[in-house]
């Protein structure tokens, strides 16, 4: 596979890999940027919308089932346009989502934004399935893991800056207006102040548009060179005696999906929970807009970690192995304990999951050859769990479950939050010792 990559990199007209890898790293600051507002969406929409908390969860659910709905198709769409272009399309698909923020602010329509959230995620589902294993294959597979964690870093910076500069321009004083609305009995007013709210999100979403449009351009005109897999061969090195015909004679790799799909999941809810969180805990909301940017930070260390350590100091099986273990810790000290110490473990949580991402996909893609771009699509399916983890959580202590009906007692949030967890770090504790080697030999 090292040597494909390296021979598609060959040519005056190409770009070099240090270039490719700044170009690279352009396009996953702005997929940070827009994946991690979400976190400042949700008490946002929760206010102007007039929504509870289950009802605002479905800003994730939204943007992330779009993963699952538009994976297989971004790879057909891939194999048609290749990979610079894909990448290019892609961003074009994530300003027409932001744009329909303008009609869904003047009309505070939940659904209009549910359905730009929907647009987003899937031009981000089309740029993640062309860019994830574009980072992977473009060098030497024993160091993915930490291309990919340089590419995190220019995601969670970007993620660590957009609650911030969100929430000061939509969330601006919010404690004080969400008071102002909650004791305003004049329907009529009510209702202007909710629709002055609801137009904060017009301008920052009209730049973010026009900037995926300009970067779009960027990618389109650029010497990113082209990397070719259908002709690789898928067992280079001889991993099993025998040629394989089908994508589902990976076990390794649909193991890896449903790795990625609970990774997600607690990624999501350590970084966009984080704040209706803290909220339960009592926290204003001056105070908890920012929390999301907590979580980053902590996953900033994490990449770093993995550049410094990874593969020189520890192999990326390892690293998802000590990742997991530190999911469960903080995830538990997070239930035992309360106010900031309880918010600090789970922005702890942001640095035990940064690189598990890294991790989890080259050992997923590992010689899939030309079955590389459907097995990326399959992995980027997996995403949905951004959408489904949180909707369990929400609907854990919203509603009636069969732990209710057996205890007769109602979970609390910190319950939801462990319940929801600690499964999903013992799944990919698994994977991380013994899933990821399944049909490799």
């Amino acid at each position: 596979m090292a040597n494909t990559a390296s021979s598609s990199l060959a040519g005056p007209k190409q770009a070099s890999y240090v270039q490719a890898l700044s170009i690279l790293g352009i396009l996953y600051f702005m997929m940070g940027f827009v994946t991690w507002v979400n976190g400042t969406l949700i008490p946002f929409l929760q206010i102007a919308c007039n929504l509870n908390i289950s009802e605002a969860l479905l800003v994730t659910f939204a943007f992330y089932m779009a993963y699952f709905v538009l994976a297989v198709p971004s790879s057909f769409v891939i194999n048609k346009t290749g990979f610079k272009n894909g990448m290019a399309l892609s961003l074009v698909v994530m300003a027409v989502g932001s744009l329909i923020f303008i009609p869904a602010a003047n009309s505070r329509s939940f659904g209009l934004f549910l359905t730009g959230l929907f647009v987003q995620g899937a031009g981000l589902s089309l740029l993640q399935t062309a860019s994830n294993p574009y980072v992977s294959i473009i060098g030497p597979i024993e160091s993915a893991a930490k291309r990919i964690s340089i590419m995190g870093i220019c995601n969670k910076i970007a993620g660590a800056i957009s609650p911030l500069v969100l929430g000061a321009i939509v969330l601006k004083n919010a404690t004080s207006l969400e008071q102002q609305i909650a004791q305003t009995t004049d329907a009529a007013q009510k209702a202007l102040l909710l629709d002055s709210l609801a137009s904060r999100v017009i301008m920052p979403y009209i730049v973010i548009a026009i900037v995926l449009v300009l970067v779009a351009i960027m990618i389109n005109r650029s010497s990113l060179p082209e990397i070719e897999t259908a002709d690789a061969p898928e067992e280079a090195g001889a991993v099993v005696a025998t040629k394989r015909t089908s994508i589902f004679q990976y076990p390794y790799l649909l193991l890896g999906v449903l790795c990625i799909f609970v990774y997600v999941g607690v990624e999501v809810m350590a970084g966009d929970v984080i704040g209706t969180y803290g909220k339960s805990l009592g926290m204003s909301l001056d105070k908890t807009k920012y929390f999301t940017s907590f979580t980053l930070v902590a996953m900033l260390v994490g990449y770093i970690t993995g550049i410094i350590t990874i593969p020189k100091y520890l192999s990326q099986d390892m690293s998802l192995r000590i990742s997991a273990i530190l999911g469960i810790v903080f995830t538990v000290g997070a239930f035992f304990s309360t106010g900031y110490m309880a918010v600090t473990f789970i922005a702890l949580l942001g640095l035990a999951n940064a690189l598990m991402w890294p991790a989890i996909w080259p050992l997923a893609i590992y010689k899939l050859g030309r079955f590389t771009k459907i097995g990326s699509a399959l992995l980027v399916m997996g995403i949905a769990g951004g959408a489904i983890l949180p909707q369990i959580y929400g609907g854990l202590y919203n509603s009636k479950s069969l732990f209710n009906f057996l205890f007769s007692e109602s979970i609390d949030f910190r319950h939801a939050f462990l319940y929801c967890m600690v499964p999903c770090y013992i799944y990919i504790l698994y994977y991380a010792v013994a899933g990821h080697k399944v049909g490799k030999r």
